[in-house]
């Protein structure tokens, strides 16, 4: 038994060295690395690079000469395309937030444990959809013919113009968006210590007052990280402003969109947006994994 157990001695010291601990990490990450790194990294490596070539169009050379892409950024017209993108998302996570919080609270706190799950349920079945569709069923109630006004006409009211317009974007958006937010805040509000809340209601604070120093404090990363997920993917949404907001509502994304593949053909000024865009996304996805672990922790 000595020589076996002698042989068998040094494979299990290896297991406390140091290449053990990050190898088998390393073959488990290699698949899903190499494929991230083949469409996401090298592309936006690619799009880096073409950032720094003013002017270049589909078959010039790649020479990268200075920052004049990012220079023609600020200029007004492109700030104020940059700006009414920074208006659509904000505004769209403040109505999502302003509609979640009230639906989330009533399926955590309120709503029967039975039918929680088949509430949740419902408000995930839209995003089952293409967007695309929701976009046009958006455009079929909204449209001068649409369902809307004929609502509106049949009980005496006047027509409403909200088809290519920024509240039609905002409602698209909103409409897209409120499943993300009803669905983090409820994870925050069904960890929510209702003891704290009895607790408050016997010292004789009014349940508005026990919501604002009890509930909300509670449930601030969950507020947080909703917020920030709604934000980023409505700063770079594509189709609702396309659809909805006809051509006074272009956005960052539409005008990358337009640089590629539109009739400008300008790919270095698309690439310096699209940089942009990614950095904004970037800071905003660490914030969200931030406050999204703070969540899962409570």
């Amino acid at each position: 038994m000595t020589p076996l157990a002698s042989r068998n001695t040094p494979a299990a010291s290896d297991i406390g060295r140091p290449e053990s601990k990050w190898l088998g990490p390393l073959v488990l990450l290699g698949p899903s690395g190499i494929w991230l790194s083949l469409l996401l990294v090298m592309p936006a490596l690619v799009i880096l690079e073409l950032s720094f070539v003013p002017g270049i169009r589909p078959g010039d050379v790649v020479n990268p000469s200075g920052l004049d892409n990012y220079s023609q950024i600020f200029q007004p017209i492109y700030l104020q395309v940059i700006g009414r993108s920074l208006f659509f998302a904000i505004n769209t996570t403040i109505i999502c937030l302003l509609l979640g919080f009230p639906v989330a609270y009533w399926i955590a706190l309120l709503a029967p444990a039975r039918w929680r799950n088949l509430l949740l349920l419902c408000f995930v079945l839209p995003l089952w959809t293409s967007s695309l569709l929701r976009s046009y069923a958006w455009i079929t109630i909204l449209r001068p013919t649409g369902v809307l006004n004929t609502l509106l006409a049949s009980i005496g009211l006047p027509p409403l113009t909200l088809l290519n317009s920024s509240s039609a974007v905002l409602i698209g958006m909103s409409y897209s968006l409120l499943p993300y937010m009803v669905l983090i805040l409820y994870a925050s509000l069904e960890k929510l210590d209702r003891r704290l809340l009895e607790a408050a209601a016997d010292l004789g604070a009014h349940p508005s007052e026990a919501f604002w120093k009890v509930t909300v404090p509670q449930t601030l990363p969950g507020i947080a990280a909703g917020s920030l997920l709604v934000f980023i993917t409505g700063l770079g949404d594509f189709v609702d402003p396309e659809l909805l907001g006809g051509a006074s509502s272009m956005t960052a994304a539409r005008l990358i969109y337009n640089q590629f593949l539109g009739a400008t053909q300008n790919w270095g000024f698309g690439s310096a947006l699209s940089m942009l865009l990614i950095l904004a996304v970037s800071l905003a996805i660490a914030l969200l994994i931030k406050y999204g672990d703070s969540t899962s922790k409570r």
